[in-house]
């Protein structure tokens, strides 16, 4: 379902959930180097109440210009705020119905180690036909983080958890100070949710996104700092 027959290679159609950080941007990237998958998707939650990514709270405006620079179509999966996890299943499995509907084969995911996540994303798409990929499954992290750096792809922190980093990572740029800075119980591509980060450059892009720096705010017991697009030309 969804594949089409290049010679010996069936390429299957795939959707990304995209958070708009570096390891959706990154697993983007390595599904674009392969020949067995055509990424044709993009797929994201976002707060109904703020139009910002869940979490990320990266403003919808930015996320739309990612879509543009990756060349691909963004569907958005509303949440209400605050979202009840029976309401993110039903923004799931409505994002599943439609990839359905497209003839999509499989759906990927940025997720690093954590057995739980997995295993839950796992669950949700069980008997609906469409496949799970976890492009960035089990590479140590260290060596990951540095491979995106140095890969060309560039980052914003754009929030933190400050009860397992301060508070005063929020919008530094995810580069090697950032990493060298990290206190050692922090996972270097923050998958236990110490950060998340907002992606503007790399190859999964044709161009960077010219961003600046807004407003830091504390919010539901996380710190939070705005990205702005930096030109018209971006919107």
């Amino acid at each position: 379902m969804g594949g089409i027959d290049t010679g010996s290679v069936s390429v299957r159609d795939t959707w990304l959930w995209w958070s708009s950080g570096k390891d959706s941007a990154w697993s983007l990237h390595v599904l674009n180097s392969e020949k067995r998958y055509r990424v044709t998707g993009l797929v994201t939650t976002i707060n109904a109440e703020f139009h910002r990514v869940a979490m990320h709270g990266v403003r919808e405006s930015i996320l739309a210009v990612q879509a543009r620079r990756s060349g691909l179509p963004l569907h958005l999966a509303p949440l209400p705020y605050p979202c009840p996890n029976g309401a993110y299943e039903a923004a799931f499995e409505a994002s599943v119905a439609a990839a359905r509907r497209a003839r999509v084969s499989c759906m990927a995911f940025g997720d690093l180690f954590l057995e739980d996540v997995r295993d839950y994303r796992l669950g949700l798409l069980a008997d609906s036909g469409i496949q799970a990929l976890f492009p960035l499954w089990g590479q140590p992290t260290a060596a990951l983080a540095r491979s995106m750096i140095a890969g060309g792809l560039k980052a914003r922190v754009t929030c933190v958890d400050p009860q397992q980093l301060p508070g005063t990572f929020a919008g530094r740029s995810y580069d090697e100070a950032f990493l060298s800075d990290l206190p050692g119980n922090v996972d270097p591509c923050g998958e236990n949710g110490e950060f998340h980060t907002c992606t503007i450059a790399g190859p999964m892009f044709d161009r960077p996104i010219a961003v600046t720096t807004g407003e830091v705010v504390e919010r539901d017991g996380f710190v939070f700092s705005d990205l702005l697009l930096a030109t018209d030309s971006d919107v």
